[in-house]
């Protein structure tokens, strides 16, 4: 039995019990954060959510229980800010999915295909859509990306001027990133230390310490693209390193 309140209990704290097999607990979280779920899905749809009626609302709550189950305090970020990012994207993919099913194209409330005789406007509004969904995901991992930066005590800024110059050394720097990421010790080390294990990881590259130090906030700015589901920014990193 708990031995304070629910509500007086931290987040952190109920998710853990939560992870821990606590389904009292997991049934009060989903009913409690109804609204925010809603607001986060509804900033996708861009219209008012019903929880009743609407199918997104749906999929934004099983997203959220999805968090609930997946959150690790170590990676750095809060809770409600991981959720949100799960909760937009699987929204965001249910919307897709929605997208290349023809029988149940729906991209606005104010759109009527039948209204529309012209086929190439048809898909001419449908790719617009496309692009402003694909826009607006690439913002929201830029804006993860920058909190998640934050925890390394680095900026986009310092990211810009930090980045090597020169081709080789940027792949070079990745391909750093690349063996510390998988390296299942000195993963560990930059979630506990969140900072680069220089002496150890210069036993396992070929590249000097130097090197490594210079290179210091891009290897550690890689090393939190591989950590994270950032489907547009792995993109830049396919076929790198």
């Amino acid at each position: 039995m708990m031995s304070q309140p629910v509500e007086e209990m931290p987040l952190d704290e109920m998710i853990a019990s939560v992870q821990r097999g606590d389904q009292t607990l997991q049934n009060y979280l989903l009913k409690s954060y109804q609204p925010f779920i809603a607001k986060c899905v509804s900033e996708v749809c861009k219209r008012y959510i019903d929880p009743q009626k609407d199918d997104e609302f749906s999929i934004g709550l099983a997203a959220f229980n999805e968090a609930i189950l997946s959150y690790s305090p170590d990676k750095g970020s809060s809770f409600l800010s991981f959720s949100k990012l799960v909760v937009k994207r699987k929204v965001i993919d249910y919307i897709r999915y929605v997208q290349r099913t023809p029988a149940a194209i729906s991209l606005d409330e104010s759109f009527d295909e039948e209204q529309m005789e012209n086929p190439t406007e048809i898909v001419a509004v449908k790719e617009i859509y496309q692009q402003e969904q694909e826009a607006w995901h690439r913002r929201e991992e830029i804006m993860d990306f920058k909190e998640k930066l934050r925890v390394y005590k680095l900026s986009l800024v310092e990211l810009t001027e930090a980045s090597p110059k020169h081709k080789d050394a940027r792949e070079s720097a990745v391909a750093v990133a690349r063996k510390l990421y998988n390296d299942t010790d000195l993963r560990e080390y930059v979630y506990q230390k969140k900072k680069l294990p220089i002496k150890d990881l210069v036993k396992i590259v070929d590249v000097s310490k130097k090197t490594l130090e210079r290179n210091r906030k891009f290897i550690l700015a890689i090393f939190v693209v591989l950590d994270e589901d950032y489907m547009y920014l792995k993109e830049y990193l396919k076929g790198v390193g």
